[in-house]
């Protein structure tokens, strides 16, 4: 048996069969034989404090100086810290699922690089095109929410220079908001600069507000010990609204802990990826959850939660105790949390832009690299130029859930990633057709092996690994399989059952995930009809579940992608939770907002349709055993090494 290629054209033959097979194709993670050819990269300057500043920064935003009181008011009251701790939690789960993925795939593009490698084109440029509307729309509305806070610092809502204040033009009727823009603009530039100098100011900027929160937390547990906690001392008890408030609590919350992925984003431009990338996650995360608990611990116990100000909690609450002075430091810790987390909006996409146009998938254009700064500059002035007119000229707090949309397709892909990585890795690569006199040679030779190897007498049916069960793996190690192929036919032929198996049970558990999701959030569907697709979706599910712990994983997982970085825990149990929790959590973001993301999807089916599906680097990418890969670039010359 000779060397097998396959070429995974897009062209040619059956339409339909060549349309689908571009949507599975799936790309090589990023080695050294394949950076060599891609042109000049990213600098790598960031460190483990970069990427905390990074995580801290994109995560704490402006939110949570408004959350504490709208959430509590409403669903968990003085139980407002166990929310966020529940929420952390559940945002841990994707945590831990990036830490692998990124620090195994330590490559531009996050989420969408993941789902290439893992999943398919058709899923990655879904993904993709999802997070450039997230980061988009997030990064307009975070800097329209900028001006108001600005302004009070100056004096009241009118404070600001008649240039930078909002103005209503009757011609298009709409509140056009010059700060917005301007602030988009000088973030644009300063990313322009480098990444170790835009991170270094994010940092700045991160500490001010981790700086005004800490004042928070000190100044308010002493009014606290001082008053007595008047906010616990109530009969109601610590859960008003019951478990189950406190529970919808926490899925409120949990779009509080959004912006860690940006971490992710930046892994190619990480000096040591395989340590720094799962640290930087996990302190970042770390950090979050732990101030988000003490500054709603403090806040709840100042301010009986029925009496809290919705819109300004924190400073109602200080104000209260005749502390209006601190409204001032409140308000600078909002201002410095919504530009830090502009900064987090606005640093992945050009990234993702940058990844995608590598890969054929949009116009050369994005990844073009800037030899002198080592960033994208174009993706990023073309970034920064949408979000500035859309911050200019729209109100896009309407638009806010359509953020949420894009992160958690991110967070259930990148859980689903790391099943296939577990149980059924890529045992093909893809490789530019200009290898192919290398491939044809070594298909040659390993013909020629086989022809010898076919004279050893091997008795069929002898192999003790013909006996052993398919759930229970076996690790075999062989010089050449070429030579020996007919001594492990019965092992080779279990092995592809196991992968097969493991494939299915994959796919059936994300159909009962979302099965049961959709019954349990379906109020209105008849009680006999819901409580059948609850018990199918859950049976899949437990199915799956129970399948998977008892298969054997993979060995070729340990040798996938670059060795030595972090191992996702609690593997298949975790990623199963974490998109469970995802996969609900979209469900219920309401049918207005599922419209609105429709359209944009659907805009970017056709433009994958007519573009990214013939100018993909895939299109006539040859497909090799993966363990034949390296000597194929060796004897091509093309190897760095």
């Amino acid at each position: 048996m000779g060397l097998s290629a396959d070429s995974q054209t897009s062209g040619g033959g059956n339409g339909t069969w060549s349309g689908f097979r571009s949507l599975v194709r799936r790309k090589q993670v990023d080695s050294i034989h394949a950076r060599s050819r891609s042109g000049h990269q990213l600098a790598k300057e960031l460190s483990v404090l970069h990427l905390i500043a990074i995580g801290v920064g994109s995560t704490i935003g402006a939110g949570v100086y408004i959350l504490v009181g709208t959430v509590a008011r409403e669903h968990s009251g003085p139980s407002l810290a166990i929310s966020f701790l529940i929420a952390g939690i559940a945002a841990a789960l994707s945590a831990f699922c990036y830490a692998e993925l990124a620090s195994r795939c330590p490559s531009a593009g996050s989420a969408y690089h993941y789902s290439y490698i893992c999943v398919g084109e058709g899923v990655a440029w879904l993904i993709g095109w999802a997070l450039i509307l997230e980061y988009t729309i997030g990064g307009s509305a975070v800097a329209r929410g900028i001006s108001p806070n600005l302004a009070l610092l100056f004096g009241g809502a009118d404070s600001l220079p008649t240039f930078l204040a909002r103005q209503y033009i009757p011609v298009i009727n709409m509140v056009v908001d010059p700060c917005a823009a301007l602030l988009v603009i000088i973030v644009t530039g300063l990313l322009c600069v480098g990444i170790k100098e835009s991170t270094a100011a994010q940092g700045i900027v991160t500490t001010a507000n981790v700086c005004a929160m800490m004042f928070v937390i000190i100044a308010g547990g002493y009014l606290g010990f001082k008053t007595g906690w008047a906010g616990y001392e109530l009969p109601t008890g610590y859960f008003p609204f019951g478990v189950d408030g406190m529970l919808a609590g926490s899925a409120t919350v949990f779009f509080a802990y959004i912006g860690f992925d940006s971490v992710a984003s930046t892994a190619e431009e990480v000096k040591n990826p395989q340590r720094d990338l799962p640290l930087g996650i996990g302190f970042a995360l770390s950090i979050c959850c732990a101030l988000y608990m003490m500054v709603s611990v403090v806040v709840v116990g100042l301010v009986p939660y029925y009496a809290m100000d919705p819109d300004t909690p924190i400073s109602s609450a200080f104000a209260s105790h005749g502390m209006q002075w601190a409204a001032i430091i409140v308000t600078i810790g909002a201002v410095t949390a919504l530009c830090s987390t502009l900064m987090g909006s606005l640093l992945p996409q050009p990234r993702i832009l940058m990844a995608m146009a590598r890969d054929g998938l949009l116009p050369s254009f994005f990844s073009e690299v800037n030899k002198r700064t080592q960033v994208p500059i174009k993706s990023t002035i073309a970034t920064g130029f949408g979000a500035a007119t859309l911050a200019f000229f729209m109100d896009v707090s309407q638009l806010a859930g359509m953020v949420s949309v894009g992160t958690l397709l991110a967070f259930t892909m990148v859980a689903i990633s790391v099943l296939i990585l577990r149980y059924v890795p890529p045992d093909e690569v893809p490789l530019p057709p200009s290898l192919q006199e290398s491939i044809d040679s070594l298909t040659l030779r390993l013909s020629t092996q086989d022809a010898i190897g076919k004279s050893f007498q091997v008795p069929a049916g002898t192999s003790e690994d013909s006996k052993q069960p398919l759930l229970e793996g076996k690790e075999v190690s062989v010089e050449c399989p070429l030579i020996v192929e007919k001594a492990l036919f019965n092992y080779v032929i279990t092995e592809k059952k196991r992968r097969k198996i493991a494939g299915w049970t994959i796919m059936f558990t994300c159909v009962g995930v979302f099965v049961l999701t959709y019954a349990a959030s379906s109020l209105g569907l008849p009680s006999l009809v819901r409580y059948s697709l609850s018990g199918i979706g859950g049976g899949l599910l437990l199915g799956g579940l129970i399948v998977l712990t008892l298969i054997e994983q993979d060995d070729a997982r340990h040798s996938f992608g670059h060795s030595g970085g972090f191992i996702c825990p609690f593997v298949p149990l975790l990623p199963i939770a974490c998109i469970l929790i995802n996969v609900y959590l979209l469900i219920n973001l309401g049918g207005a907002t599922w419209a609105r993301v429709s359209v944009w999807l659907c805009i970017g089916a056709l433009v994958y349709i007519f573009y990214g599906r013939t100018h993909s680097s895939l299109t006539d990418a040859v497909y090799v055993p993966t363990a034949h890969a390296d000597e194929i670039y060796r004897s091509s010359g093309d190897s760095l090494a």
